[in-house]
């Protein structure tokens, strides 16, 4: 018994010793706009799609513009419509959406800043979504069930009112710092082109080096994905950052070890007390290609969200970190670090669905 004791007693001893509180060192912060929340809604994909394209324009032309992500979220919201009425409600209908489907409305329909369509009602200052699409999923659901016997062509025309009323009219024109524009020119001063981006993923159900379509809930507009090796992923991202291009990220934020509260996400290798991971710096576990496919396969990661990675960070120990920009603001005792997540290069290993980067930075080889 006092022997069993002693032991106790070393290794409470040893584990207090050993703890150590995160210190963190940055290792290249890039040019990024100020957080901002999401509010009540699940349109991360086009805020941090949209905070993406601000750092692009900003390496690209050196002007800090803060876009509209309700611009795009009005222009998208139309094609999960028109998917939703196809597929005759077989198909998902909610707020969540990808990078892709940004990228996909820039091209489409142009940018425009958030000075001129920010897609608040009137009096508000808080974006909240739950109204209008609990009013556009019951509409559009009693059209799919035909009380006419034939779907009514008004289905379009009312889906786009509903959007008018909760967002606000589409636009055609803008004056914007004494310019004229219209979306279109607005986007052609940026200097963005849709077509410089693409999207990564690494999972070994397909062929690595190759383009498929991601079979996951919020790819509804069926996006592809260039698909590599796990190493590969990692690389892009760190050769991205290092070359002065910011990264998209949709990852798993469902763990116990993903706090906005702590402003950190990890991996720990033991998982008896994952409060203290958050706390003090504890060994992370080594994630391999196959440990990655059977936590997507048996649904522990799946696309929760995203998020924007604008720099990179190292721990005490060396360990490196990723300093992703969250979109639920920065004025809250629930979030750290000003609004930004430090998550560990451990944690995007396993949890990353994707990225998106600009294709100067993917090396030519895995390119088709």
């Amino acid at each position: 018994m006092k022997n069993s004791l002693i032991i106790v007693i070393l290794i409470f001893v040893s584990f207090t010793c050993n703890s150590q509180s995160y210190e963190f060192e940055t290792v290249i912060d890039l040019e990024t706009t100020d957080v901002i929340s999401q509010g009540n809604t699940g349109t991360c994909w086009s805020f941090s799609a949209s905070s993406f394209l601000e750092s692009e324009i900003m390496r690209i032309t050196g002007k800090n513009i803060d876009l509209s992500e309700m611009y795009t979220v009005r222009n998208t919201y139309p094609k999960k419509a028109w998917n939703y009425i196809m597929r005759q409600g077989k198909a998902q209908f909610s707020e969540g959406g990808l990078a892709h489907d940004v990228i996909n409305s820039v091209a489409d329909h142009g940018l425009v800043p958030n000075v001129v369509y920010p897609g608040l009602e009137t009096h508000t200052t808080r974006h909240n979504h739950a109204e209008m699409i609990a009013v556009l999923k019951g509409m559009l659901d009693v059209y799919i069930k035909n009380p006419g016997r034939q779907l009514s062509p008004k289905w379009k025309l009312v889906t786009e009112s509903v959007l008018d009323i909760y967002l606000g009219k589409n636009i055609s024109t803008f004056n914007y710092e004494d310019v004229q524009y219209t979306p279109e020119s607005f986007l052609k001063m940026t200097k963005i082109n849709p077509k410089d981006y693409i999207s990564i993923t690494s999972f070994s159900h397909q062929p690595f080096n190759t383009n498929f379509i991601l079979n996951i809930p919020d790819n509804f507009s069926n996006g592809s994905f260039l698909n590599v090796k796990l190493n590969d992923l990692v690389d892009i991202t760190n050769n991205a950052l290092k070359a002065g291009y910011t990264v998209e990220l949709d990852c798993d934020v469902s763990e116990k070890t993903f706090s906005s509260k702590h402003g950190l996400a990890v991996i720990p290798k033991d998982d008896i007390n994952k409060k203290e991971a958050l706390e003090n710096v504890r060994p992370e576990k080594e994630i391999t290609q196959n440990l990655r496919q059977q936590e997507f396969e048996n649904y522990n990661t799946t696309d929760d969200h995203l998020m924007h990675i604008t720099g990179m960070l190292k721990d005490q120990n060396g360990t490196t970190y990723y300093k992703v920009k969250n979109s639920w603001g920065k004025n809250s005792d629930r979030v750290a670090n000003d609004g930004y997540i430090y998550m560990s290069e451990s944690y995007f290993k396993l949890k990353t669905i994707s990225i998106m980067v600009h294709k100067d930075v993917v090396p030519k080889k895995l390119l088709n």
